[in-house]
């Protein structure tokens, strides 16, 4: 089982004839330590075990390499980097938008909504929308973010708010565990 890639490697690493450094400080499988090495003797050691010579750090000085079956270990590498992916948890956002002029029926659609959103732990962002004649009235639309805003202070918490400088106005919630 000795492998020679010739630059199919995606991950850059270095196995084998690959191997650029003269001398190398060679480790075994089980962790056996067989010093420092040039690398013919390193690749016949490699060859004797049928396994392969991984470049595992480049950088060292020697370079340090193991002997292992490159295709097992890449193939639990894989595996594992997908389990990984699994665990991670995405964060999903929602947008509500709110103009300074809504009605009461209105904002307690939008509240129920976001209640939704809440239960199912997304984050929400409600933002100001301002158009033409509108951006006269932005005070009354910052009452609006700021009435959103207090009604769910105990059951999410809020991550970012406007400033005063900010041009878009806007409120991010994220749900409480």
């Amino acid at each position: 089982m000795f492998y020679i890639f010739k630059g199919t490697n995606k991950d850059t690493t270095r196995i084998n004839e690959a191997i650029r450094a003269k001398e190398l400080r060679v480790v075994s499988d089980d962790g056996e330590q067989y010093g420092v090495l040039t690398l013919r003797e390193a690749l016949e050691k490699a060859q004797e075990a049928g396994m392969d010579l991984v470049e595992i750090s480049p950088n060292a000085d020697p370079p340090v390499c193991k002997i292992m079956d490159y295709g097992k270990f890449k193939y639990e590498k894989t595996k594992k980097d997908k389990e990984n992916k699994k665990k991670q948890k995405q964060v999903v956002t929602k947008e509500m938008r709110v103009k300074p002029h809504i009605d009461t029926h209105d904002k307690d659609t939008k509240i129920s909504q976001i209640e939704k959103f809440l239960e199912k732990e997304y984050k929400i962002k409600i933002s100001l929308r301002l158009a033409g004649r509108q951006k006269l009235y932005a005070d009354q639309g910052i009452k609006v973010l700021d009435e959103l805003a207090d009604h769910f202070k105990d059951k999410a918490i809020i991550e970012k708010k406007y400033g005063k400088d900010q041009i878009q106005k806007f409120v991010l919630l994220s749900p409480k565990k």
